[in-house]
């Protein structure tokens, strides 16, 4: 299926398109694992989160005002179920004080084109470089530290190996 604008999608989802759906789907699962991990889910609470999110679209979509916006909606979606699933827990968020702002990779790359030419380079990349680079992308604010706790890597690796990683998807797309 050729890129579609995320309104356009959601546009036929409405009217029951699967194939829609899955480009959906395929488009935000990544940035809503993202999400989860950066308020320090892990395993099935970060399943939780995303499959909570989606049935909250589900629920919403005949009533979504824009549906060109539905990418920041699944992702605020995201970060209150992530919420919610910590209050559940009795637990405080592992990095007090701090709301994680979440731009999917659409907001940060120019043109469906390149955006699918990235996702392609960050299919390409290790796991732990990707999950790496999702953090730095869908939480701009995250502190090393706070990517540091969230990936369970040592503090003074964080920076050397987003370097690599950085490199590693430059070497993909093809850029010097």
């Amino acid at each position: 299926m050729e890129c579609q604008e995320t309104g356009e999608l959601v546009r036929r989802a409405r009217a029951g398109d699967p194939a829609a759906w899955r480009a959906l789907v395929a488009r935000y699962s990544r940035l809503l694992c993202a999400i989860a991990r950066s308020y320090g889910l892990s395993g099935a609470d970060i399943d939780d989160v995303v499959q909570t999110t989606w049935l909250r679209l589900v629920e919403r979509l005949p009533r979504l005002r824009d549906p060109a916006r539905a990418g920041a909606w699944l992702a605020v979606t995201a970060r209150r179920e992530s919420q919610a699933v910590l209050r559940r827990r009795g637990r405080e968020r592992p990095l007090a004080g701090h709301t994680p702002v979440v731009t999917g990779p659409h907001h940060v790359v120019f043109g469906r084109e390149l955006a699918g030419s990235v996702a392609a380079a960050l299919d390409a990349v290790p796991p732990r470089c990707r999950a790496l680079l999702e953090l730095s992308i869908a939480s701009p604010r995250l502190s090393y530290a706070e990517i540091s706790t969230a990936l369970g890597v040592p503090l003074g690796s964080v920076g050397p190996t987003r370097t690599r990683c950085l490199l590693h998807l430059r070497r993909r797309l093809g850029v010097t």
